[in-house]
This record gives C-alpha cells, structure tokens and sequence, in this order.
C-alpha cells in the first residue's frame, strides 16, 4: 500500500474509478463539482468473493501488491467469522444462524493516504459516517493517529495499537443485533506536518440478502427496532445519503 501511494500521479491515474463504479483510485463521495472533498487519496477494490474482483484495478506494480492483497484477505475473512461467532454467542443466537447472512463472506477495501495539511483544523480526512458493513476490520498503517469516534455528542481519538485491529460495528450489525451492538460514527483528521496511512477491510452480507433483525432476538425483545431491506437497497440509500453520519440508519427504524 506504501509503495502504491508512492507513485507519481499519472501511475495511479491509471486505476482511476470509471463512472458509476466504487472500485479503483479515486474520490469515493464526488457529487458536486462545488463540494469540499475529503483531504485523503482513496483506492478502493472488491476482495471477496473472488469472481468480484475486477482485476483492471488490481496493480501489478508493486509486484508484491497482489499476493500481499490475497492472503490479507484470507486471514482478515478468518478472524471476521471468528468474531462473528463470539458475538453471536454474546447474544445468545446459534453462531450459524447469524454467519448464514454473511455467507461467500463478501468483502471489500479501502486503502487511504492523508497527506499533511498545515491547516489541519480546516481540513476533515474523511467525513462522519458509520459503516455499511458487518464488521471492519481498520489497520493503521504508521503511526500517525487521526481515528476519532462521536461519544455523548463529542469527538474523541482513538489510539490505536501498534500491530492490533480497531474493530468497527458497521450498520448491518446494528440491524442483525436488533439494536445490542450500536454502529459507530466516526471521522478521520489530518495532521499539519505528517502523513497518515491505513487500510479498512469491509465485511458485508451476501448481496441478494434481506437485512433485518434476527427472528430469535425479534422473539425475545417482543419487536423488532428495525425494518426488513434488501442489502443492495441499503446501500443505494447509503451512498445517496452522502456520509450523513447516522441519519440514514436512523431513518429505517420501525
């Protein structure tokens, strides 16, 4: 991932995203000319599963690229479905029944270079939102901070670990859990005079999936907090939402 950001310009152009398509380098929330971009360089590419992959997006150089990518994913797909299992467990719901949703194991991931900025307090790397996924995986890639999670209405940093994961609820598992895990909203901030780097590895349900709270907790709560979906439905919402924060989860309660 460093030594893809290092490339001159006209290199990584050659992966640019094409219209109407996430994948590729490239700003992933353009929709006005007259917009405030996020002050972040953006690749983006499907992992998961593997007849999703649009290798024209995948670099040969770095030659390393590809082979790391692959057994990134692998590894990340292996921890995600043992955390899926703890937390079906911490809910008291056979693991498959919640596993079952996220079946291939689709997944996806954004790799983001921050530059330095020095007017860092006028600049937002990457605007509040919460995730359209399960659950992601978020690795800083130096160690430069710039995580910041909302709390009682406040912005608060997180440090990450060296060498550890940041586990991020995304939207999807807010809905499944009826409400028990609560998906995050968060930002990322830039630095005046060091650069940032890092990878998120998303983890979604199946695409034909109808999103809604899992039966047995529906059963045991006496209602359920949220409507049924269709997962490509959410997402179209999603994205015409516009990193919106939670408004948009918010809007698909019951």
């Amino acid at each position: 991932m460093t030594e893809f950001f290092k490339q001159p310009l006209e290199a990584k152009k050659v992966y640019s995203m094409e219209p109407g398509n996430l994948e590729g380098y490239g700003q992933h929330f353009v929709v006005s000319e007259n917009q405030k971009l996020d002050w972040a360089d953006m690749f983006y590419i499907m992992l998961r599963p593997s007849d999703s992959r649009n290798l024209r997006f995948w670099p040969s150089n770095p030659p390393s690229f590809r082979d790391s990518i692959e057994m990134y994913s692998f590894e990340a797909a292996k921890l995600v479905s043992c955390l899926l299992r703890f937390v079906a467990m911490d809910m008291g719901v056979e693991p498959e029944s919640l596993l079952q949703r996220f079946g291939g194991q689709p997944q996806s991931m954004r790799m983001t270079y921050y530059p330095p900025c020095k007017q860092a307090e006028k600049a937002v790397g990457l605007s509040p939102h919460t995730d359209a996924t399960g659950l992601t995986l978020l690795l800083q890639a130096n160690g430069v901070q710039g995580l910041q999670i909302r709390k009682d209405g406040k912005w608060v940093a997180i440090n990450a670990l060296d060498g550890a994961f940041i586990v991020n609820v995304g939207d999807i598992l807010e809905i499944l859990s009826n409400g028990r895990y609560k998906s995050i909203e968060h930002r990322a901030v830039v630095h005046p005079t060091m650069e940032r780097m890092s990878a998120a590895v998303f983890h979604q349900p199946c695409k034909d999936a109808t999103v809604g709270p899992l039966p047995e907790l529906v059963k045991r709560d006496g209602e359920a907090l949220y409507g049924l979906i269709g997962y490509m439905d959410f997402i179209a919402r999603f994205f015409a939402a516009k990193l919106d924060g939670r408004d948009h989860l918010e809007s698909l309660k019951s």
